[in-house]
């Protein structure tokens, strides 16, 4: 189990470095007035079609700057994503300062819950419905 809880937590910690160098490149080039930034998706940019994530960037930045309504315009993923960025640091601290496995048995039991049809099914139902409003809006 040690190994697994090491491995996991440099994956999440891995990930949060990839996402703020993304969140710092994205808030540099991010227009004060709050239109569109320059903030490339490899999807959108290949397909022309914007990704279910398309806006996360701008909504994290939208939400850092406080503007609650325009985080959840541009996409309510980035709302997630900055409370993700902020509690799994300070999470994986905790679990290593005092030896314990809260944010692994977290994960597990989390896996195992969105596994389930009745959890499985209306997450991807909420994604697509995201998808297709991000295409509605034009992102």
């Amino acid at each position: 189990m040690q190994s697994g809880r090491n491995k996991l937590y440099f994956f999440l910690l891995l990930f949060c470095l990839a996402g703020y160098i993304w969140f710092y490149t994205g808030y540099r080039s991010f227009p004060e007035s709050g239109d569109r930034a320059r903030i490339g998706c490899l999807i959108k940019h290949t397909t022309n079609v914007p990704c279910p994530s398309c806006g996360a960037t701008r909504s994290a930045i939208s939400l850092i700057k406080g503007d609650f309504a325009g985080s959840l315009y541009w996409n309510p993923i980035g709302i997630l994503l900055v409370c993700m960025g902020v509690i799994i640091p300070i999470w994986i601290s905790y679990d290593k300062i005092f030896r314990k496995d809260s944010l692994y048995l977290f994960y597990r039991k989390a896996e195992v819950f969105l596994r389930r049809k009745a959890v499985a099914l209306p997450a991807i139902l909420l994604i697509i419905i995201n998808w297709i409003w991000n295409i509605y809006k034009g992102l």
